[in-house]
């Protein structure tokens, strides 16, 4: 029996919260409606299509995930780590991403990486903890806090998609730093929730009055 997909929590709570505190984001809730976004349900799996993910297209990494899930038959520590670098390589990963890969496989294997644990902590310090894995930058964590672990107040400053969006919704030329905190400021608590609509304004998927 296929599984079913899980989709991003939130509701009418984040909606209103969000709505109230800005007028712009408001008009864009009301004309996207609720937003259905998939989320990974297992953090190792998380991480593994993360790294996949990095520096290629969607289509591109949904591809090499679905090579790997019928070569391995079950995706875990044990099954990548019995695999080649050349079979790795064979679905369409570069040397460098099995390296990563691997690499995380045996920490996980060793117990070295304790992947229980990274639920519990809040977000800065798991974003630390999976920062200190080969391969994953800052911005890798936070889509994994977001899309795995579904934490409410993500908010990525690297994520170019999410600037260009607040690009196009208030009509700014480019976002430094300062001004992202400030939107950041706004959206708190649920920050999340305001990324998955700016990333629909970025792509092109809202008509944005002047």
């Amino acid at each position: 029996m296929e599984k079913r997909p899980k989709y991003f929590e939130y509701g009418e709570t984040e909606t209103s919260y969000l709505k109230k505190k800005d007028k712009k984001l408001s008009q864009v809730i009301d004309q996207v409606g609720h937003i259905y976004r998939e989320v990974d349900t297992d953090i190792f799996l998380s991480v593994i299509h993360h790294i996949i993910g990095q520096q290629i297209s969607t289509k591109a990494q949904l591809t090499i995930w679905k090579r790997m899930q019928d070569k391995l038959c079950k995706v875990n520590a044990e099954t990548i780590l019995k695999s080649s670098d050349n079979d790795l390589q064979s679905i369409g990963l570069t040397f460098r991403k099995v390296g990563y890969i691997k690499d995380f496989a045996q920490k996980v294997h060793l117990g070295v990486f304790d992947l229980n644990t990274i639920e519990k902590m809040d977000d800065n310090d798991a974003i630390k903890e999976l920062t200190k894995l080969k391969g994953i930058g800052v911005w890798t964590a936070e889509m994994i806090l977001l899309f795995c672990l579904e934490r409410p107040d993500i908010f990525s400053y690297d994520d170019l998609t999410i600037r260009r969006g607040l690009c196009m919704l208030y009509h700014h030329k480019s976002i430094d730093a300062k001004l992202f905190e400030r939107y950041r400021k706004r959206f708190h608590p649920y920050c999340s929730v305001a990324c998955l609509y700016l990333w629909q304004v970025a792509n092109g998927l809202v008509s944005i009055e002047r």
